[in-house]
């Protein structure tokens, strides 16, 4: 299974966690100080939010998968596209370790492709064996949320 990611940066979070939560009619299924996200049934999406960006607004999208598989073909799928895939490995973001593959498409939005593994206490820190990001890379754009 599938499910779209979006995330958006926000000045004030409890304001927009009371927004959010009204507007999805349910509270979010993780809240920190920095980031709170909801898993939505209907439609079917990963929507969270965060301080930790440069500016407000959508900081990235995203398709979030299951399986490992699922990862690999999407990851093939984008180095076909031709666009420059980055930030492949495992890494610990968004409260989450995961397994992750990011592509700007050719307006300069910033795509991950990833696979949770696992809750995380920390917003996020390098893997050892795998040291990218957990944000969109720095690839001619300033916009990162890390």
């Amino acid at each position: 299974m599938k499910r779209f990611h979006i995330h958006v940066g926000v000045k004030d979070l409890n304001n927009s966690i009371q927004f959010y939560s009204t507007l999805f009619g349910q509270q979010p299924s993780k809240v920190k100080s920095d980031y709170a996200k909801w898993m939505l049934e209907d439609p079917k999406v990963n929507f969270a939010i965060s301080t930790r960006v440069n500016s407000e607004g959508i900081d990235h999208l995203g398709i979030q998968v299951e399986e490992a598989h699922e990862l690999a073909e999407i990851s093939e799928r984008l180095k076909k596209a031709d666009l420059g895939v980055y930030g492949e490995g495992e890494t610990t973001c968004c409260y989450a370790n995961s397994n992750k593959a990011w592509v700007k498409d050719p307006s300069g939005i910033a795509w991950e492709a990833y696979q949770t593994m696992a809750d995380a206490e920390v917003f996020s820190k390098k893997v050892e064996t795998a040291p990218q990001s957990c944000c969109p890379p720095k690839v001619s754009s300033t916009k990162s949320c890390c």
